[in-house]
């Protein structure tokens, strides 16, 4: 059986800016990468714990030959939230989320218990994308 392993998850972003100042300051990740090529910016952001995991920073449709019509409406889910999420695991839900509200993130949901078995929290990231905290229930 084949050895297969998350090695990157996109992230749309609208302002790649303002989603580092989420990410980096925030939550803490660490810039990987950040560069520029034909007006597109590839930005990959990692834990320290998990090495061989990037958290990769994509602008709408960077896509030359996408249509207006179709950025436009990759725009407007973004604007709605309705794109990616994102799940962290962490080892304490209640610091993550004092943390990242001290720093400005925009609470969605407090800690709290869930029946399937985590603790989370949730908060939206400046494009508008759901990111979500959750340790296991001890």
């Amino acid at each position: 059986m084949d050895d297969i392993k998350l090695s990157q998850c996109f992230i749309t972003v609208d302002d790649a800016d303002a989603a580092l100042g989420f990410y980096r300051d925030a939550l803490g990740l660490e810039v990987r990468n950040d560069v520029g090529y034909e007006g597109m910016r590839w930005v990959t952001l990692g834990s320290p714990a998990q090495p061989e995991v990037a958290v990769v920073l994509e602008t709408p449709l960077p896509d030359p030959g996408a249509s207006e019509t179709d950025r436009q409406a990759v725009k407007d889910l973004l604007a709605k939230g309705l794109l990616r999420g994102v799940i962290f695991s962490t080892e304490d839900v209640d610091a993550t989320f004092e943390r990242v509200r001290a720093a400005g993130g925009e609470v969605l949901q407090e800690p709290v218990d869930q029946h399937y078995g985590v603790r989370d929290c949730a908060f939206r990231d400046p494009a508008g994308n759901m990111i979500r905290f959750a340790q296991p229930k001890a």
